[in-house]
């Protein structure tokens, strides 16, 4: 073999086919020119189908709403509820029908989501899509199942035990759901913080180690945000739901760990 003669080490042809594989990842595998109008026009497309999906789950659920509030009306533990007003009980049932309809029709509403940004994301940010998509819907559901079996009847049992031996248990029915659906959701959106960490720590945002160092301004705001979430104001309710997120927050630290970031 002659001096003039081009020798490719092992080391170079694997660091170039380390750079192939990541510029692999880096590519969008759908790309298609298209004007800001059509952008534009794609974006009324997916809302409009989102709006008659969100019509459809909250008509659905109107039509079967008596099950659904029965079924909320579980955790008051026998307490008699008061139509205060004329028609009270109609729009309880709408707005009962219009938080159970949007979250089955969240999926769909996700499904549009994703076709619409689909095109934009590369082979990298694709990956993340299924996981993040399912351990999101996977953390809603069990935020709600959790707020349902566990704060809300500990919240109304600490306030039936306070004035038991003072006033009748008799609550309006408006105020009741009001209070019902507020914690459900807001515990719902809550257990997504797993899910934002995952994303920050897979874009490079913010690292596992600089997660783990803000530690004491977490639990503060774990605090805070159990007092703002709940619309009670006991204190057996505002831990559990900061408890909760505390959780949450180190195990998806752990989560971020794992995806070595």
């Amino acid at each position: 073999m002659t001096p003039s003669q081009d020798v490719t080490t092992p080391d170079i042809q694997q660091e170039e086919y380390g750079n192939s594989e990541l510029d692999a990842l880096n590519e969008l595998p759908d790309e298609v020119e298209m004007s800001l109008f059509d952008h534009l026009e794609e974006l009324r497309q997916r809302i409009f189908y989102s709006l008659i999906g969100v019509a459809v789950g909250v008509v659905g659920c109107f039509i079967a709403v008596k099950p659904i509030v029965k079924l909320l009306e579980v955790p008051a533990q026998g307490v008699k509820f008061l139509q205060l007003a004329p028609g009270e009980y109609f729009f309880v049932s709408i707005k009962v029908a219009g938080y159970s309809g949007l979250v089955l029709s969240s999926p769909f509403i996700l499904y549009q989501i994703i076709q619409f940004v689909l095109p934009g994301l590369t082979r990298r940010e694709r990956r993340l899509l299924g996981p993040v998509v399912l351990g999101s819907s996977v953390l809603f559901v069990t935020g709600l199942v959790f707020a349902y079996l566990l704060l809300i009847p500990a919240a109304l049992n600490f306030f039936i035990n306070y004035g038991e031996d003072v006033v009748d248990q008799l609550w309006s029915i408006d105020k009741y759901f009001e209070f019902v659906l507020l914690l459900l959701f807001s515990t719902g959106l809550a257990f997504q913080i797993p899910i934002i960490q995952l994303l920050l720590g897979n874009l490079g945002i913010v690292s596992s180690q600089k997660m783990i160092s803000g530690w004491r301004f977490v639990i503060m705001g774990a605090v805070v945000l159990g007092a703002v979430l709940t619309p009670s104001t006991d204190p057996l309710t505002q831990s559990l739901l900061a408890g909760a997120v505390l959780g949450l927050y180190f195990g998806g630290i752990g989560l971020v760990k794992l995806t070595g970031k």
